[in-house]
C-alpha cells in the first residue's frame, strides 16, 4: 500500500510545503504541466462536479514588474511609453516562463491594435473630471458639487443633457467610417464604477452620508439620474456597435469600494436600486453577468446583493468565502486572499489563506482563487508559483 502523508492542521501544511520550496531554491514544488492543464479545466466552470482541482484566479498584473525586475515604480510612464512597457513585459515574461510555464504579460503595441479614442462615460455626464494624482500614482475622479444646492443645480443640468453629446467625442462619425470597415465595432458599456463609490467621488463622501440621512428625496433624485444615465449610455453604446436589446451582449459589472461605508438601510435606498435597475435591462436572465467588486469591508451589504443573483464576487480580504457563499450561492467567488499578503510575500500567509478559502468552499465548490482586491507591486513570481503547488497539493478534488 503506498504511504500516505497524514497532517495534524493546515499550520503542518503549509510548514511542509514551504520547508520544500526552500529545499528546491525557494520555487515550491509544482508539475507545471499538468498544474496548467487541469487548470484550463476548472478555469472553464469553477463549480463543476469534475473539475480536478480549485482554479487559480492569479495571472499577475501590470504592476509586479517593479520589484520582480528591480525597476523603480513610474506607473505614469508605463501607462504612456508603449516601448519601455513592451520591454518590461518581455523581460517579466522570460522569468514568468521560468518560474509559472507562462508568459503572462501582454507583448503586443498598442497601435498595432485600432481603437476608438476620445470616449467619454458617466463621469462627464455629471461633469466630473478624472485626472492624475501624482501622490498616488493612479487616476482620481474630481468632486464636483458641495452640498445640496449645488447637488440640485447640477442634477438640474443632468436631467437636461444630451448624453451622446457628452460622452461621443467631435469625430465619432469620422472613426466609425474609419475602424467600422476593419471590423473593429465600437467598445461596449459593460463595467462602472458602482453606485456609492462614484456618488462619493462626484459628491464627496460625508457629503452623501449626510445627505441619506437629512435629505432622503434629494438622494433618491441622485440615485435616479445616475441610473437613467447608466441606461442611457449602455442603449447608445450598443446602438453604435449596431446592437438592440435583444442582440447585445449581456452582463454588467460594478466595482464598488466604497458601498463599505453605507449602511443596510442607506444601501437599500442608494445602492441597491441602481444594481437591480442595470441587471433588469442588462442581465434578465440567471446566467448573464451579474459582477461586483468592493475591496473593502462590506460583509453587512452582502445579504442585500444576494437578493440580486450575482454571479461573481470579488469582496475585501475581511468578508470571507463561507459568508458570501450563504447569500451568494451561485456566485463564483474570486478572492480571498489578502492583497497585502501577497504583496508582502508573507508566503505561511498565503498558504494559510488558501487552505482557508478551500476548506469554506471544497463541498460547493465555485472558488476562483486570486486576491481580494488589486494584484499590487511587491507580489511576486514566486508567490504566484506556491500558490500553484499548494493548489496542486492541497486543492484537488480528484484524490
Amino acid at each position: 500500500m503506498a504511504h500516505v502523508r497524514t497532517f495534524r492542521d493546515d499550520e503542518s501544511k503549509a510548514e511542509w510545503l514551504l520547508a520544500r520550496a526552500r529545499a528546491a531554491g525557494g520555487l515550491a514544488p509544482v508539475d507545471l504541466e499538468r498544474f496548467w492543464a487541469d487548470q484550463a479545466v476548472a478555469r472553464a466552470d469553477p463549480f463543476g462536479a469534475d473539475i480536478p482541482q480549485t482554479a487559480l484566479g492569479i495571472m499577475m498584473s501590470g504592476e509586479c514588474v517593479y520589484d520582480e525586475l528591480g525597476v523603480p515604480v513610474d506607473f505614469w510612464r508605463y501607462q504612456h511609453d508603449d516601448a519601455w512597457r513592451l520591454e518590461l513585459n518581455a523581460a517579466y515574461n522570460d522569468k514568468a516562463e521560468r518560474i509559472v510555464g507562462r508568459r503572462l504579460l501582454g507583448e503586443t503595441p498598442r497601435e498595432a491594435a485600432p481603437r476608438y479614442t476620445g470616449l467619454g462615460g458617466l463621469h462627464d455626464v455629471f461633469e466630473a473630471r478624472n485626472v492624475w494624482n501624482e501622490l498616488s500614482q493612479s487616476w482620481w475622479l474630481e468632486q464636483v458639487a458641495d452640498g445640496p444646492d449645488e447637488l440640485k443645480a447640477l442634477l438640474d443640468r443632468v436631467e437636461q443633457r444630451d448624453v451622446r453629446g457628452a460622452i461621443l467625442p467631435d469625430d465619432w462619425d469620422a472613426q466609425k467610417a474609419r475602424l467600422l470597415p476593419r471590423g473593429v465595432r465600437p467598445p461596449q458599456y459593460r463595467n462602472q464604477r458602482g453606485p456609492v463609490t462614484f456618488a462619493t467621488s462626484v459628491y464627496g463622501v460625508e457629503n452623501l452620508i449626510f445627505l441619506l440621512v437629512d435629505d432622503p428625496d434629494l438622494a433618491a433624485r441622485f440615485r435616479d439620474a445616475i441610473l437613467r444615465a447608466m441606461l442611457e449610455i449602455r442603449r447608445i453604446m450598443d446602438a453604435e456597435a449596431g446592437h438592440t436589446r435583444d442582440t447585445a451582449p449581456r452582463g454588467f459589472g460594478f466595482a464598488d469600494d466604497n458601498c463599505a461605508l453605507l449602511t443596510p438601510e442607506m444601501y437599500e435606498l442608494f445602492g441597491y436600486p441602481i444594481l437591480k435597475g442595470v441587471w433588469e435591462y442588462t442581465s434578465p436572465d440567471p446566467p448573464d453577468r451579474r459582477g461586483q467588486h468592493s475591496d473593502s469591508d462590506m460583509a453587512h451589504i452582502v445579504p442585500i446583493l444576494g437578493r440580486l443573483g450575482l454571479t461573481d464576487t470579488n469582496f475585501g480580504p475581511n468578508v470571507m468565502v463561507d459568508h458570501i457563499r450563504r447569500h451568494c450561492p451561485k456566485a463564483v467567488i474570486m478572492g480571498e486572499l489578502a492583497p497585502f499578503t501577497f504583496s508582502r510575500n508573507d508566503q505561511p500567509g498565503i498558504v494559510r489563506e488558501f487552505l482557508r478559502d478551500h476548506g469554506m468552499t471544497r463541498e460547493a465548490r465555485g472558488l476562483l482563487f486570486t486576491t481580494a482586491g488589486s494584484i499590487n507591486n511587491g507580489s511576486r513570481l514566486t508567490g504566484m508559483r506556491l500558490i500553484m503547488s499548494a493548489i496542486q497539493h492541497f486543492g484537488r478534488f480528484d484524490e
